[in-house]
């Protein structure tokens, strides 16, 4: 237990990030989530869209230090190279 005025403070603090770092963590799986089903179901036009969904929040996880920089890239590779796997399938 934070036995100082700023160490409760701190507690506080710590607790309002976790919170707003939950939310964002939360909606930025739920945007890769949607895009994922998109694209293996075969909705091309509507997957392309959720793609883009899904990069925004991950940028704007990046921009608030919830998400590593390196991280958000790394999915949005992978994003983007189930999309074109399945555009390549669907051609075929």
């Amino acid at each position: 237990m934070a036995n100082t005025k700023s160490a409760k403070q701190a507690v506080k603090v710590q607790e309002k990030r976790r919170v707003r770092n939950l939310a964002v963590r939360s909606s930025v799986k739920t945007a890769i989530k949607k895009a994922k089903e998109n694209i293996t179901t075969g909705k091309e036009t509507e997957a392309k869209e959720l793609l883009t969904k899904a990069y925004s929040a991950l940028d704007k996880a990046v921009a608030k230090g919830i998400v590593h920089r390196n991280q958000a890239n790394n999915k949005k590779s992978k994003l983007a190279l189930k999309l074109n796997q399945a555009s390549v399938k669907g051609q075929a």
